[in-house]
């Protein structure tokens, strides 16, 4: 069963991510929350896109909701994220997407309403950061809220691993050459905490801060404090270019590190790290699901320790690719995703199972539990709190996170006459 999720925020990111998950038959959108967008207005910014061009299928509302290509999607208006209900629609992951609550605090009000993890699509000041081909190794399920990074750090950490494994980085500079964004004016504007980014995005080359660098740091502790770098907004509509300058331990030739990108490209990182040598130009990436693609050919070498390389990224398309990733990788780990359940009446007891997916293979584990014949079949389609059948369930749902089976020799006949849920 796909694990349901909700977005909260309908805004770039937001709508992208919608339109990576229906792609992927893992997920399940069931609601989406926007205090400042009418469904109606919904269904319009849904279906059109300046960038990635009309959505193909039809979008449109019923009875109260968004549907697209026939998928119902619930629309909540809250402002507050504690109120909004997820738990009435049954969403557990949510993919925070505001821009609003990006830390632990605020992210986890989410919760309140029934959600049970938080992927907030932002850089966050204190929940862990993950970046899919990176540091997933280090993912802990008992975190609650979680971090997907920055776009521009989801560009440069596949980079810097693969440089790093290989040759070693002493110390790098990062320039990320960055398409325009939702916060910046069409005209000059008030803008106190930042006075060049009041400045019209129209006609201009705006010199803007980024912690991306550094935020490497945090994924890669072997590179925290030997990177930093800084960000020129340029007035194009996507796609955005990391130029990484480093001097290496290891001297190696520009062929060499090119071996290597292009050996990684298509082995650890495939699907993460993309490898061109064509003569590209930003165009060229719009509706790229890589994190980042190496560009072969523009990098150059002052010697065999220091050189610069050039990793282009889709910073809406790319980006929300990997929010969606991460979350399925979450719900994997937290044993979320492809879970059924199934009871029947036997002579003496109330038998209960999970019985747990993998890849297309229906059943791979069956665990039967005994419960008590005091409780009917009806409640088990959602225990009550507190309850011993739900207590059992979630004990056995602990027990069975992680559980690797091939195959099964045999199951009791009643739970083979059991309808699956």
């Amino acid at each position: 069963m796909p694990v349901k999720v909700g977005i909260n925020g309908f805004g770039r990111i937001g709508r992208i991510v919608l339109r990576n998950a229906l792609q992927n038959k893992d997920v399940d959108v069931v609601a989406v929350n926007d205090p400042f967008i009418p469904l109606d207005y919904m269904v319009y910014m849904f279906k059109y896109d300046s960038v990635h061009g009309r959505f193909d299928g039809p979008v449109e509302i019923k009875d109260g909701k968004l549907v697209i290509d026939g998928k119902h999607i619930s629309v909540f208006g809250e402002k507050d994220a504690a109120a909004i209900p997820w738990g009435s629609v049954g969403a557990e992951y949510i993919v925070e997407s505001t821009g609003v609550f990006t830390t632990i605090d605020k992210a986890s009000a989410h919760l309140k309403g029934g959600a049970k993890k938080v992927i907030i699509s932002a850089p966050s000041a204190d929940a862990p950061m993950y970046v899919c081909g990176v540091n997933l190794d280090s993912y802990d399920s008992q975190h609650a809220v979680i971090s997907n990074a920055s776009c521009t750090t989801n560009c440069l950490a596949p980079l810097a691993k693969v440089i790093n494994d290989k040759f070693g980085i002493v110390e790098g500079l990062m320039t990320t050459v960055h398409a325009t964004t939702a916060t910046q004016k069409t005209v000059d504007g008030p803008s106190n905490k930042d006075w060049r980014g009041g400045r019209s995005v129209n006609g201009n080359i705006i010199p803007s801060s980024t912690g991306a660098a550094k935020a490497v740091g945090k994924v890669i502790p072997s590179l925290n404090g030997k990177l930093t770098g800084l960000a020129f907004r340029v007035p194009t509509l996507d796609v955005s270019v990391v130029d990484l300058v480093c001097r290496t331990e290891k001297s190696a030739t520009y062929d060499e590190v090119k071996a290597v990108m292009k050996e990684a490209s298509e082995g650890e990182l495939k699907g993460i790290l993309g490898y061109t040598e064509d003569s590209v130009v930003s165009t060229d990436f719009i509706g790229d699901s890589h994190s980042s693609i190496f560009d072969a050919s523009a990098g150059i070498q002052l010697n065999k320790n220091f050189m610069k390389l050039i990793a282009w990224y889709d910073n809406e398309w790319g980006y929300s690719r990997r929010v969606v990733d991460l979350l399925v990788f979450a719900a994997k780990k937290d044993g979320a995703l492809g879970i059924r359940r199934a009871a029947v009446w036997a002579p003496t007891a109330l038998w209960t199972g999970l019985i747990l997916r993998r890849s297309s293979k229906d059943i791979v584990c069956v665990l039967m539990v005994k419960v008590g014949l005091s409780t009917t079949l009806g409640s088990l389609g959602r225990p009550r709190q507190g309850s011993p059948v739900r207590a059992r369930l979630d004990w056995v749902s602990r027990k069975s996170r992680g559980l690797r089976v091939s195959s099964i020799r045999s199951l009791q006949k009643d739970m083979l006459e059991a309808k699956m849920a």
